[in-house]
């Protein structure tokens, strides 16, 4: 007889089962929800702890565009890419997360969504940050940034310009290739640019930018993003190594230690090309016949891809 999962555990295994969108979302929503209590706490008892919950939650989430103030605070690079003030922000950033994040896993895998989350959102702020340090409008208008955006425009764009043909359907009304959907966003960021709208456009174009980097020559050592996963993961095996007990080391015969063998680069890169180009067979063969047309071996292999983080 099967139990009922309450909502705290369903978060769980939503959390550890559904992927890497479903945790960047579910982060996401945890985050607003902490900086709501905390502002509600402080609208509610009023006066001087309003005003310092306030500076305190602007001190750690928000990305100062004020060089003077970066400087003591460069945090907010990071931060801020999780953080959302307003209800809509959020809502749109995480179905815009949804459906791009998605597809990205199917396409990729789950590590490559997070460091293109995270290295695209914090690419968009940097952008950001130095179109308000040059440019003299907005220079004089110091603000606050908050927001998935750049972070989700960053995954969209990767997904965009490493298959611009592939076709949408929208909303079951008409279908149209990716690449002109992201031209679309490109576009109005780009005649958005030195508006007063409370709209952080030059992070959008960063994450755009940081997207396009990181699919150029896609199965060469030399591209941008395989090179940081791959300077990731040695600072990872570093310290996963330097803190690992004996009891995890395999043990010969004769009392000698051996340690676990790691793929070299190239390995790892040869397989890692196998791999995608099954992957864009299948996703070949769905954009042609639909998704029920493959065998059960392609679907077990593009969940498997998508779980492969």
């Amino acid at each position: 007889m099967q139990t009922e999962r309450n909502l705290l555990d369903d978060l769980k295994h939503q959390y550890k089962y559904g992927g890497m969108t479903i945790r960047l979302i579910i982060l996401n929503v945890a985050i607003f929800l902490l900086i709501q209590i905390a502002l509600v706490f402080g609208r509610l008892i009023g006066g001087e702890v309003e005003l310092q919950i306030t500076s305190v939650v602007n001190s750690v989430f928000a990305l100062n565009t004020n060089m003077g103030q970066f400087i003591y605070k460069p945090w907010g690079l990071f931060t801020s890419i999780f953080a959302h003030f307003s209800i809509l922000h959020l809502l749109f950033n995480m179905l815009f997360l949804y459906s791009a994040g998605k597809f990205f896993e199917s396409m990729f895998d789950q590590k490559r969504m997070i460091y293109t989350y995270v290295l695209g959102g914090i690419f968009g702020g940097l952008i950001e940050l130095i179109a308000h340090f040059v440019f003299p409008t907005l220079s004089a208008q110091p603000v606050v940034i908050v927001g998935a955006s750049g972070s989700v425009m960053a995954i969209f764009a990767a997904l965009a310009f490493h298959r611009p043909n592939l076709m949408v359907n929208v909303f079951n009304l008409f279908s149209i290739r990716l690449i002109f959907i992201a031209g679309i966003f490109i576009l109005i960021d780009l005649v958005s640019l030195g508006l007063n709208d409370g709209t952080a456009h030059f992070a959008h174009l960063g994450g755009v930018l940081f997207g396009m980097l990181s699919v150029y020559n896609y199965h060469s050592s030399s591209n941008l993003l395989n090179r940081l996963q791959m300077f990731g993961d040695r600072i990872s095996r570093f310290f996963k190594t330097l803190f690992s007990s004996n009891k995890n080391l395999k043990v010969k015969k004769g009392g000698t230690y051996q340690n676990p063998r790691f793929k070299s680069d190239e390995e790892y890169n040869i397989e890692k090309k196998q791999k995608q180009a099954k992957t864009d067979a299948i996703l070949d063969k769905i954009s042609k016949s639909g998704y029920e047309s493959l065998t059960k071996a392609e679907k077990e292999f593009l969940f498997n891809q998508s779980k492969n983080g």
